[in-house]
């Protein structure tokens, strides 16, 4: 809208239809919401979260972003707005004298965007396979990472240590700890704007897809949390590496709930090629210490840190969700008292332990069935993204690949 608008905007926020928060991938409307025509497709209101106006160097001189959320005709919040559903959780969390403090990893492929589709190029490094590799790969690609520094600063994303991670031109960026999850997923989807941006403006492509070549690593979206009580302690912590019960209590709500949220943390089409046997992307609901085969890790360390490390999410993944889906499983199973099966050790991917749902109408199915859902997600958002999705999914079983025609056409 024009720049004369935006103090109104920042004091009053503005009208918008509720049904944007109901579209597939394509930013079409689904075809049975009850946001378009059963409802009239009515307006909502969206105000501004307070991160904003916020510019990026490599736009548009006068182009600012204006982050905003959306409540209902009361002013109320909408619950299918997936930054109030994850809003819900925290103030769930405060109700009870508790401060989450949540942190990000967030991996990417940097590629060459004029590559044809389907070949696995990337952007110009040398192309053997390498695990975490060298220092060379960081200092050719210095213009890009200082570039990303400097955006994330601008904006407050608490950017903080660069790897290159197992794929050639695959790399990763964690985001600080902060004591509120609502500005964890906003930096995480910040930053993710900023690393396309930023790789348009040099000439790159950036892709958080979560399996964009076969033959390499996946990208990966690591949710790190531990929760403070109201004197600032960590009630994760005993001053045993084990951690206090009420950790075990968390990480049970989350294995319990882990099936159920996949259709969350593997949102897309593309996102179940990640999980495949020994490509570091956890394929079965287990615990561990120190652990990174297991879908939940408890980091080593002072118990300042003691925390739990989730693994499952995709870095494709929508971060309220993933954060809502994890901190109000985490709750969940605190309020019960639930306790987890022993933690593993060694090869999770070798262990007997009960799978993940690793095709996508599965995963849909157990976001539907389980009943659970209800105390973590309002019922218009598990409707409507239940609706988006098997849309989504119906659009591409039924598209035919070049593969296959280039396998069957002639020989069948």
């Amino acid at each position: 809208m024009p720049a004369k608008k935006l103090d109104t905007v920042l004091k009053d926020g503005f009208r918008m239809p509720l049904s944007i928060c109901g579209i597939d991938i394509w930013g079409n409307d689904i075809a049975d919401s009850e946001l378009v025509f059963a409802s009239g497709d009515s307006d909502g209101y969206c105000v501004p979260t307070g991160r904003g106006p916020l510019k990026l160097s490599t736009t548009i001189e006068s182009a600012v972003l204006v982050p905003c959320t959306f409540l209902q005709e009361d002013k109320t919040p909408f619950l299918g707005d997936p930054r109030q559903a994850l809003a819900k959780i925290v103030d769930q969390y405060k109700a009870r004298d508790l401060t989450v403090v949540v942190a990000t990893e967030l991996e990417f492929y940097l590629t060459d965007p004029n590559a044809a589709y389907g070949t696995a190029q990337t952007a110009p490094i040398k192309q053997e396979f390498q695990v975490l590799e060298s220092l060379d790969t960081l200092d050719l690609h210095e213009p890009f990472l200082n570039a990303v520094y400097a955006e994330c600063e601008a904006w407050g994303v608490p950017a903080d240590a660069a790897i290159s991670e197992a794929g050639t031109g695959q790399f990763e960026i964690n985001l600080n700890h902060v004591p509120d999850p609502l500005r964890a997923a906003d930096d995480a989807m910040f930053f993710k704007r900023i690393v396309r941006s930023v790789a348009r403006d040099q000439g790159l492509a950036a892709t958080f897809m979560a399996k964009p070549f076969g033959d390499r690593p996946g990208n990966g979206l690591h949710a790190h949390f531990s929760i403070l009580d109201k004197d600032g302690n960590n009630i994760f912590a005993n001053g045993t590496e084990d951690g206090s019960e009420i950790l075990r209590h968390a990480v049970a709500g989350c294995l319990d709930m882990m099936p159920a949220s996949m259709a969350l943390f593997a949102p897309h089409y593309n996102s179940y090629r990640r999980f495949a046997p020994n490509c570091h992307a956890p394929c079965a609901v287990g615990w561990g210490y120190e652990n990174r085969t297991t879908a939940i890790r408890i980091p080593g360390g002072p118990d300042v840190a003691r925390r739990i490390e989730h693994r499952v999410a995709g870095a494709d993944a929508n971060a309220y969700l993933v954060l809502a889906a994890i901190l109000g499983a985490a709750l969940m199973g605190i309020d019960n008292a639930r306790l987890p099966a022993p933690a593993t050790k060694g090869d999770a991917f070798a262990a007997d332990l009960p799978a993940l749902p690793t095709n996508w109408q599965d995963a849909l199915d157990a976001f539907e069935s389980t009943a659970g859902m209800d105390d973590i997600f309002a019922p218009i958002l598990r409707s409507i993204y239940l609706k988006a999705k098997r849309q989504e999914l119906e659009r591409f079983t039924a598209e035919v690949s070049a593969f296959e025609y280039r396998t069957y056409l002639d020989t069948a």
